[in-house]
């Protein structure tokens, strides 16, 4: 019995003499607190963990723009690829990553592709004989469009007899930048064939273009109120020749075209 009662007496003891070594002990966990402590602060300024910024929507902006614009936002860029599409201006951002609206950490750098500032050179593929609707299609296989459509004399109505680039005519195997238009000239299957000239008044632009596609007939010089940023928005008020006054020409003849988004210019029929 009385050496259970020693017990707890010779601890206290065991405990008393290596005080120094347990408050060494204590003091070493203390730094080593700390010491985590201040590198998890410092890191956390650092990385500003929980700070982000969103990405912004630089489609459209030009590569030139970008620089100033990201650094006011504490963002990088690098050009990683360039592609070529014909309805967009040329030199412009077409694809980003990360994606507009996207959270990210400062200076992220965002690879950008561009749209391309020179098209690319096709070879110009063999048209002599074709049908005109085949040749439609088959040009936009190669990034080029339609131009000015010519009717010739010729026994093949709409048979391709030549196509032209900026005034000259060329042939296939010649290099044509890509999305450029090509002038055709058509056999009229007749002869000097007359065409009725279709009224275009109250027409938006887009649909009277198409209407005098559709009629054989050319697209002379349009001529606006106020500059034009979408065709469906504008609509024919006047044309050259007037269909009153010129009830035919010849196919491939051009037609003027006269547009306002001012409703009250339009005569009302």
């Amino acid at each position: 019995m009385a050496e259970l009662k020693s017990i707890p007496h010779n601890i206290w003891i065991f405990l008393r003499g290596k005080k120094f070594v347990f408050i060494n002990i204590l003091a070493a966990a203390g730094i080593i607190f700390l010491i985590m402590f201040s590198v998890y602060k410092y890191l956390d300024a650092y990385t500003k963990h929980g700070e982000t910024i969103t990405v912004p929507d630089l489609r459209g902006m030009t590569s030139e723009k970008l620089s100033d614009f990201l650094v006011d936002k504490h963002l990088k860029f690098i050009i990683i690829d360039s592609v070529f599409l014909a309805k967009k201006p040329k030199g412009i951002v077409v694809e980003q990553d990360p994606l507009p609206n996207e959270k990210v950490k400062e200076n992220r750098t965002i690879y950008i592709t561009i749209n391309k500032l020179v098209a690319p050179a096709v070879k110009f593929p063999s048209l002599e004989d074709y049908s005109y609707p085949y040749v439609t299609a088959f040009l936009e296989t190669y990034g080029l469009k339609v131009g000015d459509l010519i009717y010739k004399p010729d026994l093949a109505k709409n048979r391709v007899l030549a196509a032209r680039y900026k005034g000259r005519e060329i042939r296939a195997g010649d290099m044509i930048p890509k999305g450029s238009e090509i002038g055709l000239t058509l056999g009229d299957g007749l002869g000097n064939t007359k065409v009725t000239i279709p009224s275009l008044v109250g027409l938006p632009l887009d649909e009277a273009l198409f209407v005098l596609k559709a009629s054989s007939l050319n697209k002379g010089a349009v001529i606006s109120d106020s500059p034009i940023s979408d065709t469906a928005a504008f609509r024919v008020y006047k044309q050259k020749p007037d269909p009153a006054t010129s009830a035919r020409i010849s196919q491939g003849e051009s037609v003027d075209i006269f547009v306002t988004q001012n409703l009250s210019k339009i005569p009302k029929k």
